[in-house]
């Protein structure tokens, strides 16, 4: 006799709460009828989906802040600690008659070794009409293999189900993977083990799109966010095409419409074009070579200098990106603005090189115009260095009521508004070590500090450097300050990383306020050699993260009215 599996069925979900309803409303009396567990993860948290869930007589799990769809699973995972089955659902599906008892009877049946199983997905548009030639797939997940239970090469996130030991045996979800690839992933571990994928046929359910997710417009927008992950998934298992490639795809995708009369081929295009798009931002500098043989694992590996013409042609990709970001810079500096907007009061600590041009003046003349208590306090460099500088001006200050300590260099250009939406950004996103984002055209080293497009407004990274800008949150100081008596400081911020993952402090770089580093290259005022030998000797005995570890862990936006 088979043994009865102990199922939990697991809905991550983020700020969508109807649909959320009307998939728990098909989930609940199948789940109700197995004796099994429903459970709903929250990435987010948010009030309506919690209210929704316990309507529906679910378990309701929250992260504190958006983590990702996999670290949803992962959490669904620990907190179904005592069911074999692992259940997943979008909380865009609405499931028919059956389908849970079809999945638990093949788990019942099937031998370990189908580790993963998986049934029909159909594509479903509500309120709007959405005529397809019937020559290319839906622009929501779907699957059809047919009417009999066969092995299948993978199994969509929407409808996947999947055994503890599986999960046991290859491990978690990589919570690094985003939209596209996020399911994938596990699943290539599975079967490198000689895991097996079982397709359902009983085991259907329907993948919704209503409202206006259903419009043209809405399909076309998530298609292009689609296309740049899928097109990121393949550079990861290094399968992408060629640029000819891409750019084929992307003109047979635009004669389709037309060609078929098709409401599908616009979103094809959607798609295809975010996938160029993607290959376009494969050219910037973080997709550089790896560093030179024998380059110290606590330097970039390059000198991040931007000149010539490929200065020119950053500029040009600066003023684009501000053009197309310029709405959401005003409605994110309207609500940190915003009279019931909380006020912080601000340290802010720089020193300066009166002896060659800087822009502390206008920097000092921006932070005024901030609605925060903002004080103030530089330095003439002189003959000390720049932390020995630093700590002479934080001990004639008193850092008890002070929310934000910043550090800015001398050599740094600040935009309209920039304290203002930084600190809002900082505290939405909870980070505690933060910096602005790098203008394509600014001189930096480290890649992952330069600006990315429009979808996001911050990202947690691994990594903080020390300018021109840097922010520490009241939570860092009694660990981080006073800093080291060090002149330049390479190294230092590689070690703040380590010592924020050992306090699970998240840090990152806030992409909506990009700053401008034009003025001065990186070490331009002294020695290189004198700097790696400090940063060497400094980090001989302290823990840092090396340069193969620094990257962007996750990103996020902000709610603006």
């Amino acid at each position: 006799m088979p043994v009865p599996v102990r199922a939990a069925v697991i809905v991550p979900t983020q700020a969508r709460p109807d649909y959320l309803a009307v998939a728990l409303a098909s989930l609940a009396p199948q789940v109700t009828a197995a004796g099994a567990r429903l459970l709903v993860v929250d990435d987010g948290p948010g009030e309506e989906t919690r209210r929704v869930t316990l309507a529906h007589g679910a378990e309701y799990v929250a992260h504190e802040r958006p983590s990702g769809l996999n670290a949803a699973r992962n959490t669904g995972i620990a907190a179904a600690a005592d069911a074999d089955l692992l259940v997943f659902v979008d909380d865009d599906v609405e499931v028919r008659d059956g389908w849970l008892a079809a999945l638990l009877a093949a788990a019942e049946e099937l031998p370990e070794e189908v580790g993963v199983l998986t049934g029909p997905i159909r594509a479903r548009f509500e309120d709007h009409r959405f005529w397809r030639c019937g020559r290319e797939g839906a622009p929501v997940t779907e699957l059809d293999l047919g009417p009999v239970d066969v092995d299948a090469p993978h199994a969509w996130g929407a409808n996947m189900t999947v055994r503890r030991s599986a999960v046991e045996r290859v491990g978690a979800f990589d919570e690094s993977r985003h939209l596209y690839g996020d399911e994938q992933e596990w699943q290539d571990r599975w079967r490198a083990v000689g895991g097996r994928i079982r397709y359902v046929a009983a085991a259907a359910l329907d993948h919704r799109r209503a409202g206006d997710d259903a419009r043209m417009r809405s399909l076309m927008r998530a298609a292009f966010r689609r296309g740049r992950a899928s097109r990121r998934f393949d550079a990861f298992k290094r399968t992408q095409p060629s640029t000819a490639q891409e750019l084929r795809v992307l003109a047979g995708c635009l004669l389709h419409g037309p060609r078929r009369l098709c409401m599908n081929g616009p979103v094809l295009a959607a798609h295809s074009a975010g996938r160029v798009r993607e290959l376009l931002a494969e050219w910037h500098p973080r997709h550089r070579a790896p560093a030179a043989a024998g380059t110290p694992d606590f330097l970039s590996g390059t000198s991040g200098t931007v000149g010539g013409r490929r200065a020119v042609l950053r500029r040009h990709g600066d003023r684009y990106l501000d053009r197309r970001t310029r709405r959401r810079r005003r409605a994110l500096r309207r609500r940190a603005e915003a009279p019931d907007a909380p006020r912080r009061r601000v340290l802010v600590l720089g020193v300066e090189r009166p002896d060659v041009a800087n822009t502390m003046a206008a920097s000092h003349a921006e932070l005024a115009r901030s609605v925060h208590d903002v004080e103030v306090r530089t330095a003439i460099a002189g003959t000390a260095g720049k932390f020995e500088n630093l700590n002479r001006l934080l001990a004639q200050a008193s850092l008890e009521r002070v929310d934000w300590l910043l550090v800015i260099d001398d050599d740094v250009d600040l935009p309209a508004g920039f304290l203002d939406v930084f600190l809002l950004t900082c505290e939405e996103a909870g980070l505690r070590l933060a910096q602005p984002a790098h203008r394509l055209s600014s001189h930096a080293a480290w890649d992952v500090t330069r600006r990315r497009d429009r979808a996001a407004d911050w990202r947690e990274t691994t990594f903080v450097e020390i300018g021109p800008v840097t922010a520490f949150h009241r939570d860092t100081f009694r660990t981080l300050l006073p800093f080291p008596d060090l002149r330049m400081g390479w190294g230092l911020d590689l070690h703040w990383a380590a010592v924020a993952a050992q306090h699970g402090w998240p840090i990152g770089v806030v992409d909506a306020t990009p700053v401008g580093h034009e003025l001065r290259p990186v070490a331009d005022t002294y020695p290189r050699d004198e700097a790696v030998a400090e940063a060497t000797a400094f980090l001989r005995t302290r823990p840092y993260v090396p340069r193969d570890e620094v990257r962007t862990v996750r990103s996020g936006r902000i709610p603006v009215p």
